[in-house]
């Protein structure tokens, strides 16, 4: 067996079973599900029509690269979305399985194996990261994430010598779990350090439609690369999916965009991993990059969902409303565990405890004392899951003074 699997730690959502072992949820409340980033509003039917006339292609092989269709439909829409004067669909542009499987092996081709790779990533974070790294053998650096920092990392508290140790940094924008963003000023000078220490930026921008106000969206890292001149975006990739933007978490379906070099030596790798996408799913894909009112609709309801539950929440929480994506990062008046544990017994409300979605660095692990809440459900329940959190809370400050 691989040594490197003997590093990988429990995922969260098995920690969390464990967690629940031998607890019944309350059984006179309905249960609401918090605690996975799934989104739950209904597919667009425009593009389950499209998913279903070309259901016939499943007799066919898909190729790596994908139809010209779906990336030339990529193109135009990255192109729009974040001013872009070129990105070029046959050298720039690679559909994938979700991104979370191309998060995954994107270090395979980065790391090298043949002499040490360090990565870089947030912490907490989305765990892909962690183990894409292990499994690539590399080092993992992890920054931490604070409050006083818009929950991202101080990237400028980083030395020359810090960069010139790193081969790959991984950033998310929006953050996954607190939802801040990295400004156009970070962004700039992250691409600036990569050019400087020759590493590759893999920017996980999957939250980055959904956002609150519908004039200001999340500025993105090739658009930045433009910006300052870098435009062939050397060093730089960015990761977008259809799961989040339009609903589609089970279709499987993005892309990555940036240096053509680096996604020559992918599309390589991809030819081997085999890991393509079906042609009905790439049909559905260009139907779901070319309509942008079904987007708008979806930020439209999670956003009654963010101010009622913000609402509910505000005289017992210091809250703001996320930069983007859709979880609300809970700070919790016990341990997390422990809120987490009883918000599901009594409550019937499972919700992820940080601590499973950080690590402990030098004794600290930023996700403690945290609880992300995904507000993915209706906004009944959304409503409702508030509710009841205000009522545990109020219960445990009665209790503890």
């Amino acid at each position: 067996m691989n040594d490197y699997l003997n590093a990988l730690q429990p995922y969260p959502f098995a920690r969390l079973r464990n967690l629940f072992e031998g607890l019944e949820p309350n059984p006179t409340l309905r249960p609401i599900n918090l605690g996975i980033g799934e989104p739950q509003h209904r597919a667009p039917e425009h593009v389950l029509k499209a998913l279903n006339q070309h259901i016939e292609t499943i007799s066919n092989y898909p190729t790596v690269l994908g139809l010209p269709e779906l990336r030339d439909a990529i193109s135009r829409w990255a192109r729009t979305r974040f001013h872009l004067t070129t990105l070029d669909p046959k050298t720039q542009i690679l559909p994938v399985n979700g991104t979370r499987e191309a998060l995954f092996s994107i270090a395979q081709v980065i790391c090298s194996p043949t002499r040490p790779s360090t990565v870089f990533a947030p912490n907490p974070f989305y765990q892909i990261y962690e183990g894409a790294a292990l499994m690539a053998g590399a080092a993992l650096r992890l920054l931490p994430c604070e409050a006083d920092c818009n929950h991202q990392p101080d990237y400028k508290a980083l030395s020359d010598e810090d960069w010139a140790s790193c081969d790959l940094l991984y950033i998310c924008n929006p953050g996954n779990p607190a939802g801040g963003l990295i400004d156009r000023g970070t962004l700039s000078f992250l691409i600036e350090k990569a050019l400087q220490h020759d590493f590759v930026i893999v920017s996980d921008e999957c939250y980055s439609e959904i956002y609150p106000a519908e004039n200001t969206p999340p500025a993105g890292l090739l658009e930045v690369c433009a910006q300052i001149g870098n435009e062939d975006y050397h060093n730089c990739l960015v990761f977008h999916s259809l799961s989040k933007r339009s609903n589609l978490p089970g279709m499987r379906s993005g892309f990555v965009a940036g240096d053509a070099t680096i996604l020559s030596s992918y599309l390589q790798y991809r030819t081997y991993h085999g890991c393509t996408m079906p042609i009905y799913h790439q049909y559905a894909s260009i139907a779901a990059w070319q309509d942008e009112q079904h987007v708008v609709t979806n930020r439209s309801l999670y956003r009654t969902k963010f101010e009622l539950v913000l609402d509910s929440l505000k005289d017992l929480y210091d809250l703001s409303y996320p930069e983007g994506g859709f979880y609300i990062w809970l700070p919790t008046p016990i341990d997390d565990e422990i809120f987490a544990r009883q918000l599901y017994q009594e409550f019937s409300i499972t919700a992820l405890p940080g601590t499973y979605l950080g690590r402990s660095v030098d004794g600290r692990n930023p996700g403690k004392g945290y609880l992300r809440l995904a507000l993915v459900a209706s906004v009944e329940d959304c409503v409702e899951a508030a509710a009841r959190i205000v009522t545990l809370t109020r219960q445990l400050r009665a209790k503890h003074g």
